[in-house]
């Protein structure tokens, strides 16, 4: 009931939102009447204020139409490349005239980027990816907004997540050898655990992993948002965030937590900073000074942008990542996409890609130390394959967004994935070297030399037949 009394107020303040938006650019312009009039700057500015306050936020674009590379503009054609039905992967192809600059192109890594499924859309992320642009070929899970998701495309669970970025992963590893992955905030959690999973099956993992801001045990330094997850029942979350979509969307009928209560959850985290912002645009539209009040919209079109989270999921990883700590604790099980087993999620496993954890000294979302425990879980990664950064004086957002993010944390993701990058071996299939020991890989062409060999000289010892470089 809640979802359509909020959908009927909304319905009914859009008109009004419209017509403040309308008023305020007559009284804005100085070449009609009512811009002539005592106060008018005053009047329109009071009338942008509510047309913000009251307008509909939909979907923002990530519009990245170019990014430089070496002093030269290169185009870029954003394109989904895989569709499923709560995610696409889109990526951001990139193209140029010079041919020196199309070698180059060429031989960068490709990067996914796990964008959060908390609320915001992946555009949040769109300064990692224009920065992400100069040095990589850069693709990024699109998350959908579960309302415009027909129930026939039945639930969504945190186990489908994992799923998904398993098959985005074998995507990129089958088009180019092997991938690096980048999560930001609540992925790092499905991240670590896909991988996990691909590692104990014998699977080829990223070459890298970087994960940023995430609650990998949110039982250290517990912020807000951990402290309602321990505070509250699982029940009490189902009984009383979780509701139907209105008849009025395609996803009509399906439970989801709403991006309108997410949003009310953002504000009250710091409703007075949000006041204080509001009120300041006010004061620059009254002064005039446009580029300040632009500075605002942009960021509160983003801000304000929601999208619904399907209810199974949302259930599933307040109790998997912030109830139980199942990932820190082991005793995590996902459910096998093939045969529909359980299978133990082990970070142990995990021997062949190279850990990068990063945290922000001021994160009031992921507290200090949360990412960091990847560490502790990933014990089969040498420790020189292990990194950690703190950046000082970065709150959540600085670590991915911002002059922070591309002047101090992306040159040392960059370095970390190019130093990294020349131990990918393209094209190369990889198998377990024995069946049943996680972990132990070599390339399908060795493999089989190794077998021939066995069998035509049975009196020779056997060598284990490794890869020349470390595996990527």
């Amino acid at each position: 009931m809640l979802y359509q009394i909020y959908e009927t107020q909304r319905a009914l303040i859009e008109p009004f939102a419209d017509m403040a938006d309308a008023a305020a650019k007559l009284y804005g312009n100085p070449h009609t009447l009512p811009g002539q009039l005592p106060l008018a700057q005053r009047m329109a500015a009071m009338y942008a204020l509510f047309h913000r306050l009251g307008k509909d936020y939909e979907k923002p674009e990530f519009s990245i139409r170019r990014v430089s590379i070496d002093d030269t503009e290169v185009a870029i054609d954003e394109r989904v490349e895989i569709e499923k039905p709560f995610c696409q992967l889109r990526r951001f192809k990139r193209f140029s005239d010079s041919p020196a600059v199309l070698r180059k192109l060429k031989n960068q890594p490709p990067v996914l980027i796990v964008a959060p499924l908390s609320g915001h859309y992946a555009t949040l992320l769109r300064d990692t990816v224009r920065t992400m642009l100069q040095d990589h070929k850069v693709y990024i899970t699109d998350w959908k907004n579960a309302r415009l998701v027909p129930l026939a495309e039945g639930l969504f669970h945190l186990d489908d997540y994992v799923h998904y970025v398993q098959d985005f992963i074998r995507h990129l590893q089958a088009k180019y050898g092997n991938c690096h992955i980048i999560s930001v905030c609540q992925p790092t959690v499905p991240v670590l655990a896909a991988v996990s999973l691909m590692a104990s099956q014998g699977e080829k993992t990223p070459v890298t992993m970087t994960m940023m801001g995430g609650p990998i045990d949110a039982r250290r330094s517990p912020t807000a948002v951990n402290n309602l997850a321990t505070q509250r029942s699982h029940q009490w979350f189902e009984n009383n965030v979780i509701f139907r979509v209105p008849p009025s969307y395609p996803g009509a009928g399906r439970q989801v937590y709403p991006g309108f209560m997410q949003h009310a959850g953002f504000i009250a985290m710091n409703p007075s900073r949000h006041a204080n912002s509001h009120y300041d645009y006010f004061r620059d539209l009254i002064k005039g000074d446009q580029s300040s009040a632009e500075s605002h919209r942009k960021f509160y079109d983003e801000y304000n942008a929601v999208l619904d989270m399907d209810a199974a999921y949302y259930l599933q990883t307040i109790k998997t990542v912030f109830q139980d700590f199942a990932l820190p604790d082991g005793t995590w099980d996902v459910r096998s996409q093939s045969d529909g087993k359980l299978q133990r999620v082990c970070p142990q496993d995990i021997r062949h890609s190279a850990l990068l954890t990063i945290e922000g000294e001021l994160d009031d979302i992921s507290g200090s130390g949360q990412t960091q425990a990847a560490h502790g879980l990933c014990t089969g990664i040498p420790a020189d394959e292990r990194h950690h950064m703190e950046i000082k004086g970065a709150g959540h957002y600085g670590i991915f967004s911002g002059s922070r993010w591309r002047t101090v944390v992306y040159p040392q993701v960059r370095d970390f994935i190019a130093r990294h990058a020349s131990d990918q071996i393209h094209g190369e299939r990889w198998v377990p070297l024995q069946e049943g020991v996680s972990g132990a890989l070599v390339p399908a062409a060795a493999l089989k030399t190794v077998k021939q060999s066995t069998v035509t000289k049975p009196k020779r010892a056997q060598k284990t037949v490794t890869p020349a470089r470390r595996r990527a």
